[in-house]
């Protein structure tokens, strides 16, 4: 089943909203602007550089002296979008600063409880920290750079991910991360082979700067409606799993209750059941038995010697390996009773390439790879075995193919429309007469069957040997009763098929 993911343009236009001023109105306690607080974080920021140059100058009295930090000016075409009044737009750079974290390979990580942040996020355990509070951090290299995340309060920041500062009395730690990831900071990586963002990249970036009291608004909002954004999100997810998965859930509820037959039962009420598939099935063996009399008459002809067969009779089936009740008129027996089962050959690539390649006249050769998980067959693999080559065994025409060994057995199933040779992964079920092909496909695909062959895979093969597919149990109903069965599965499967459009 294909992955689904949830929708989350809903998400995209809340957040947008958020910052863009749309998503709440007139906040209480709003005394400045936005303007006003840049500049106290602009005077913070100063005030800090000024600290470090005096500290600076005790270890070297000659330390340059910086140059205070002033607010960026931006051109009324930059301007991606109006915000209220109250804000104002700035560059990130006048907000954050930004640096990589400290090298730490998987080899050199020791065990231990303490995140290990990279590029996209946690990607180990440590026993040591190099940052002491919850940090914003932003993936620096790789195919997750531009991410981010708020780590815990002990974690290490390796030099795939950028560690941020910024003023903690004026930003609202949580409507600086809603913009950043708004902002999609991967957008601005160079365009190399390994893709990297830059505070050169990002620093230059429009941020649109609410006071704080309508900052701390945002947030609560955010955190009072994206719950409920997470609970539709997930409704339309089950939904559209449901929708998915409904045409297989189905599918296999119909097989199941026709080959219980619980699909016929008012068909039964009203219908005179001349032969029952006991009767059914006495007749099959009678005529296998015939069929071993006069091979061996014909083997008299050759050999007087040789040795008069056994005749067949129907498997003893005990009432503790009955898997469930089926009518009267039904009876039980086993898939060796119905059908001639058997394995084709095997052809390596070189053997393919070499032999039986560009042939014109033979049978076309299907292998595991041509038989599709949508019940179909490639017939124009271009491989043919020359009819001459008689020693390879033959599917004949609508007899059931299924592989049983490898990571396709059981799923892999289909109809043969021509006789065809086949490839030692697939058996044939060939019934020996009276036209049970098309019940018996349609059995072979219910859980009744599948969850008899899962018990019976071998670990080793990865598969189910055919002296097991032989010995397992199948429900016969009378002739007439499986043409009617069939007709009401190739009535419904379709309809079925519509469900998840």
């Amino acid at each position: 089943m294909a992955k689904i993911k949830k929708d989350t343009n809903l998400r995209k236009s809340i957040l947008q909203a958020a910052i863009t001023g749309q998503l709440i109105s007139n906040v209480e306690g709003e005394t400045k602007t936005g303007k006003e607080l840049l500049d106290k974080i602009i005077e913070e920021r100063n005030k800090k550089l000024l600290a470090d140059w005096e500290e600076a100058k005790k270890k070297n009295p000659k330390a340059k002296k910086p140059a205070p930090i002033v607010a960026s000016e931006i051109t009324e075409d930059e301007i991606p979008f109006e915000i209220p009044k109250s804000w104002c737009w700035c560059r990130l750079g006048d907000l954050i600063q930004i640096k990589s974290g400290d090298g730490l390979t998987s080899t050199q990580m020791k065990d231990g409880s303490i995140p290990v942040y990279g590029g996209n996020g946690i990607t180990g355990y440590h026993n040591d920290a190099n940052i002491h509070e919850e940090t914003i951090v932003i993936g620096r290299v790789g195919f997750y750079c531009g991410s981010v995340h708020l780590t815990e309060k002990e974690a290490w920041v390796t030099d795939n991910a950028f560690i941020s500062n910024y003023s903690k009395k004026y930003l609202n730690r949580n409507y600086l991360i809603t913009v950043l990831r708004q902002l999609d900071l991967g957008k601005q990586q160079n365009k190399t082979a390994q893709p990297v963002v830059s505070g050169k990249k990002i620093y230059p970036m429009l941020f649109p700067l609410p006071p704080l009291a309508v900052q701390n608004a945002i947030v609560a909002k955010l955190e009072e409606v994206l719950p409920l954004v997470d609970a539709y999100e997930n409704a339309v997810l089950q939904k559209e799993e449901l929708k998915t998965a409904l045409p297989d859930k189905v599918k296999k509820a119909i097989l199941k209750e026709a080959i219980q037959g619980k699909l016929t039962k008012s068909w039964r009420k009203t219908t005179t059941i001349e032969e029952s598939g006991k009767e059914l099935l006495d007749k099959i063996i009678e005529e296998r038995n015939a069929k071993l009399l006069a091979q061996w008459e014909e083997a008299k002809k050759k050999n007087p010697k040789a040795k008069k067969p056994a005749p067949i009779a129907a498997s003893e089936i005990t009432e503790d390996e009955i898997p469930f009740e089926i009518p009267k008129s039904w009876c039980w027996c086993r898939l060796s009773n119905l059908c001639n089962l058997y394995t084709g050959n095997s052809i390596n690539e070189t053997e393919k390439k070499l032999k039986y390649t560009n042939i014109k006249d033979g049978w076309v050769y299907i292998g595991t790879k041509d038989v599709g998980f949508d019940q179909t067959i490639n017939y124009d693999n271009g491989i043919k075995i020359p009819f001459e080559k008689d020693t390879f065994r033959i599917a004949p025409k609508n007899t059931v193919l299924m592989c049983i060994e490898g990571g396709s057995a059981g799923r892999k199933i289909a109809f043969t429309n021509q006789d065809v040779c086949f490839g030692n992964k697939l058996c044939c079920f060939n019934p020996y007469k009276y036209e049970v092909e098309k019940f018996l496909f349609y059995f072979l695909q219910s859980t009744v069957f599948i969850d008899a062959f899962k018990d019976n895979i071998n670990g080793i093969i990865g598969g189910v040997s055919i002296n097991k597919i032989k010995e397992m149990l199948f429900p016969l109903p009378p002739l007439a009763e499986q043409e009617k069965i069939v007709e009401i599965i190739e009535q419904m499967l379709p309809l079925c098929e519509k469900l998840g459009g």
